[in-house]
């Protein structure tokens, strides 16, 4: 007892926790017992492979199925599964812990990049836990430290699993415990920051002479921000522009020309297209639209006040992303427990419990507020140059006393509220999972499994730093009375309304900015019950030396309810910062009955071996637009000599409607996007026929193709979901071989073809406002076609900008079934070792090459495709490659991790007559091959003790600025590395 004792506190001082081995992957089930080191073991009892129910004594599948071992998440020093994940050429980044803006503090999921909605995530092959109204799991719910390997499935998976596993299936298999196992791990940049650790326990010990056991767990994870302004590349807000000769500009980005510059301009005045420092119009210093309608100009104070003058774009754009996290900060709290018993012979009894507390903070810049308001000329914060601008605006035309008043004029004023401090959005959601069933014997080849699971999330989210927009009009709209400057509404007064002076720098009443800020509390929470009932074994024998014939059968009822509760100032619209957003609520059940036979048809005859397989499943949804569906598959195997197999699958999927799709209330978001009649429009799309539609689609002559069209790289636009919603379709092809050749030992090789499209895919109407802007004003162009109603009227009349938060009205687009998805390429992988020097060296390869990924958003309109291989975040060539060394006690590890050469999305997405865009008319029109080197090291104290260390990023390879084509940080922060060189050491004890 006092050597373990002593044992215990010393694994609690050291941060770390390893395990190692040589390959670890495998892309097929039947390889994984050659390339994992005890995860397999050859015995006569059946097993389950991720994607059947069916028992049987081998170990292959029809289906592709990539097996990530235990091994991978050590030898990288993975805190969170997605650190690995992520880097499997079948998955693209979804949200991740550099995930800011947009973000949730979520990490989730996306396989083939088909969307985290459309890839079913399951623990222990059961579904696991969702955490918000879009029913999608949250990674950091899932105990790393305890996988005994993590199993993906490629293609649709509904006939077995039922809805969502439209892309595919991710199971992670948890291990039994024996005993007690201590350790953590630790990283740290190069840099010394964006520190990570974890303390892992987990004991567990069988009983009553093994006919039970049980394991319980916990976990502690911390995660330390970091700031975009600690790296080069983020440190200033990036966009593409023209590039001065000579720039003394940081990095990737010079001093520019005016934004908006034609590139023939450019390129006339010997500079380069490139990217320039750009930022959000509304700053510190408040600017105000000033000027006779269609001709109006924005000016911004004197930073001492009073006087004002034209803003400069882009000298005058505030740099926004110091404020912004690249790293955001987490902490988790981990516990649970999982175990079974035989409470007679041959039945037994198991259950699982889990328990989750994490907290990950967002962190923006401070709220940028714009309002129409009346301005008081007389207002002692103006000077009589600034006074001279208002009266060319028209009258106040806001309803109450300043109505038609001449010393009243309606001006459209932006604001940065720094004074208040940067918005903090800190999301703590808290999650549990039960669950208890019962499965045993029923004859000697029938078995039964019955279960029932309950899970509950709740995240509550607390916001700091919003702005209420109503009192911010109040604290603008003010009066002299007496010689006293006050604000002009009588109860905003009494509420404390102080006026507002936003006309300079830091001349903010202290008084004002309490009235002004507030605090949000917003609820969210998910909940889904599941009843499982089924049956499998073996029928009868085909006579042919093959396996007997395999079933399963059963039924199968899921429940899902989600609420999100905002806080009053967000459901009331009445709010500047974060968004906006009605109440959602509803829910719906499911009732199914599924079916999957395996048919072994010949073993070792005049063929090596064959088998066919077929799955169902009908769901009937309390969904009045989805009612009844089915699912199916059928797929087979042929082996003609032993060495060789030959496989394919033809699978039909369903995703029904979430309940954020369904019943979503309406929010306020602020996307990413780009109004073609503005100076952010790529140059070779102004086209005069663009001009004169922009014209009549209210920007005024003067202002087409200028920035105060679109002052800020977001657009407000309003969003909703639709009770009118049905299910997606999609039709999965594989076909694949798997090589074991017998002349050499330890070689495997696969190779799979997968083709996926996905039918009314549900989306935002229209495809998004992206999509929906470059579809109405560069392709339809008809001020009457549905595509283009949803912008009529909407534009700030003095310069042309869309949303409220640029002094226009926003645009509404509610969910839909309205788009297509198709992707298709080759998955390979090879994996061998062989014996070295008294060791042992193995060798694994996993690539993807895609073929076509094509997304459709309005299936009725193809002429809109978007061509999204080849292009950044989604090359058409990935790789890992892992070379592992061991002898005796130690180890060696080198990965490398390839992205192939990429373009620029918009070259192959040249809608306006289909013309490829010219080399000089992109700052960046492609980048070369991406490449990353990762080392790990391990050595095997004694059999209690393991401890290892490495780094990944080894030659701190920076990611690429992409400009326009950024998602945040001016790159794609989830898919390259954007820490640099990252290290990381652990330990792990066994008692």
């Amino acid at each position: 007892m006092q050597r373990f004792q002593k044992a215990s506190l010393l694994a609690g001082t050291i941060m770390a926790g390893a395990m190692f081995a040589a390959p670890a992957y495998a892309q097929d089930t039947e390889t994984a017992d050659v390339s994992s080191t005890g995860a397999q073991t050859e015995e006569s009892t059946a097993i389950l492979v991720t994607g059947s129910r069916i028992q049987r004594t081998d170990l292959q599948s029809t289906s592709p199925v990539a097996v990530v071992s235990p091994e991978e998440f050590r030898l990288t020093g993975a805190v969170n599964v997605e650190q690995v994940l992520n880097t499997l050429p079948q998955v693209l980044p979804g949200l991740t812990g550099f995930s800011n803006n947009p973000g949730n503090g979520a990490v989730t999921l996306n396989l083939r990049n088909l969307g985290a909605t459309r890839t079913l995530v399951l623990v222990n092959g059961r579904r696991w836990m969702f955490y918000d109204t879009n029913q999608i799991v949250d990674l950091n719910t899932i105990p790393q430290f305890l996988l005994g390997g993590v199993e993906v499935v490629t293609g649709g998976a509904s006939a077995v699993y039922g809805s969502d596993a439209v892309a595919g299936v991710v199971n992670f298999k948890l291990r039994d415990i024996e005993g007690l196992e201590l350790g953590g791990s630790y990283s740290l940049t190069s840099r010394g920051d964006g520190e990570r650790y974890q303390f892992n326990a987990a004991i567990g010990s069988s009983f009553d002479d093994g006919r039970g056991a049980v394991t319980m767990f916990a976990n502690y994870t911390r995660r330390s921000p970091v700031f975009q302004d600690a790296r080069v590349f983020s440190e200033r807000a990036g966009g593409d522009g023209c590039i001065v000769p000579g720039s003394t500009g940081r990095g990737d980005i010079g001093t520019p020309f005016p934004s908006g510059i034609a590139v023939g301009t450019c390129l006339a005045r010997g500079g380069e297209l490139g990217f320039i420092p750009q930022g959000s119009a509304t700053t510190p210093i408040g600017t105000f639209i000033a000027g006779p309608t269609g001709a109006q100009n924005t000016y911004i104070a004197n930073p001492t006040g009073g006087g004002s003058r034209l803003f400069q774009d882009p000298q005058d754009l505030y740099n926004f992303a110091p404020d912004n996290y690249l790293q955001l900060p987490q902490e988790r709290y981990l516990i649970g427990a999982y175990g079974h018993y035989e409470f007679t012979d041959g039945i037994e009894a198991y259950s699982e419990l889990s328990f989750v507390r994490n907290e990950v903070a967002q962190e923006l810049a401070p709220t940028p507020a714009g309002v129409s308001v009346p301005l008081f000329v007389n207002s002692p914060f103006f000077n009589d140059q600034t006074r001279a601008l208002l009266l060319q605006n028209p009258v106040s035309t806001t309803a109450g006393p300043t109505l038609g008043n001449p010393l009243y004029r309606q001006t459209q004023v932006n604001f940065r509220f720094n004074d208040i401090g940067s918005r903090n959005s800190n999301a703590s959601r808290e999650a549990f999972r039960v669950l208890g069933g019962v499965r045993g014997s029923i004859t000697d080849n029938i078995n039964f499994d019955a279960y029932y699971s309950y899970a509950r999330t709740t995240n509550t989210n607390i916001q700091q730093g919003n702005i209420s927009a109503s009192r911010f009009r109040n604290a603008l709209t003010t009066e002299v009375v007496n010689g006293q400057h006050r604000c002009i509404d009588a109860s905003a007064r009494a509420a404390g309304c102080v006026p507002l002076n936003v006309f300079g720098l830091g001349l903010t009443d202290p008084a004002a900015l309490r009235y002004l800020s507030i605090n949000a509390t917003n609820i969210t929470t998910s909940e889904m019950s599941n009843v499982v009932g089924s049956i499998s074994g073996t029928l009868f024998n085909l006579g042919f030396g093959a396996d007997d014939v395999g079933f399963a059968a059963g039924v199968e009822y899921r429940k899902m309810d989600s609420e999100f509760i905002p806080d009053t100032f967000l459901a009331s619209g009445d709010v500047l910062g974060f968004n906006a957003g009605l109440p959602t609520r509803g829910g719906y059940d499911v009732k199914e009955v599924f079916g999957e036979v395996r048919v072994p048809i010949v073993e070792d005859g005049l063929i090596h071996s064959m088998t066919v397989e077929g799955a169902f499943r009908y769901s009937d949804y309390s969904l009045d637009r989805v009612g009844g569906t089915w699912t199916y598959n059928i797929g087979g195997e042929l082996s003609p000599i032993e060495g060789i197999r030959f496989r394919g699958q033809y699978s039909r999927a369903v995703r029904a409607p979430n309940v954020q799709d369904l019943f979503g209330g309406a929010s306020t978001g602020f996307p990413a996007a780009t109004d073609p009649c503005s100076n952010r429009g790529p140059v070779a799309e102004r086209t005069d026929a663009l001009r004169a539609f922009c014209i009549a689609s209210g920007v005024p002559a003067a202002a087409v193709f200028g920035a105060g069209v679109q002052p800020n790289a977001q657009i407000q636009a309003d969003f909703g979901g639709n009770p009118n919603v049905g299910e997606e379709t999609s039709d999965t092809y594989t076909i694949g071989v798997v090589l074991q050749p017998s002349f050499v030992p330890r070689l495997n090789i696969t190779v799979d073809y997968f083709n996926i499209t996905v039918e009314d895919t549900i989306n935002t109407r229209l495809g998004g406002l992206a999509s929906a802007l470059s579809l109405c004003f560069n392709t339809i162009q008809n001020l009457t076609d549905p595509a283009c109603s949803i912008f009529a009227g909407k534009r700030n009349p003095g310069t042309g900008a869309l949303g409220l938060n640029s002094g226009g009205q926003n645009p509404s687009l509610v969910q839909d079934n309205v788009g297509k998805l198709e992707t298709a390429g080759i998955d390979v992988q090879l994996d061998y070792s062989l014996p070295l020097f008294k060791g042992e060296l193995g060798f694994f390869y996993l690539g993807t090459w895609l073929d076509k990924f094509r997304n459709t958003p309005v299936a009725l309109l193809p002429l809109r495709e978007n061509i999204v291989e080849g292009t950044y975040g989604l090359p058409d060539y990935r790789h890992n490659v892992r070379v592992t060394y061991t002898q005796g006690p130690a180890l060696f590890s080198v990965r490398w991790r390839y992205e192939g050469p990429t373009e620029d999305f918009r070259v192959q997405n040249t809608f306006s007559g289909n013309t490829r865009i010219e080399n000089n008319a992109l700052p960046l029109r492609s980048i070369g091959a991406w490449n990353y080197i990762d080392l790990a090291v391990g050595f095997d104290i004694d059999e209690r003790m393991t401890i290892n260390a490495g780094v990944n990023n080894l030659f701190d390879k920076q990611p690429p600025v992409l400009g326009a084509s950024a998602e945040q940080a001016n790159t794609l922060p989830s898919f390259f590395d954007v820490l640099g060189r990252d290290f990381f050491m652990g330990v792990n004890f066994r008692f």
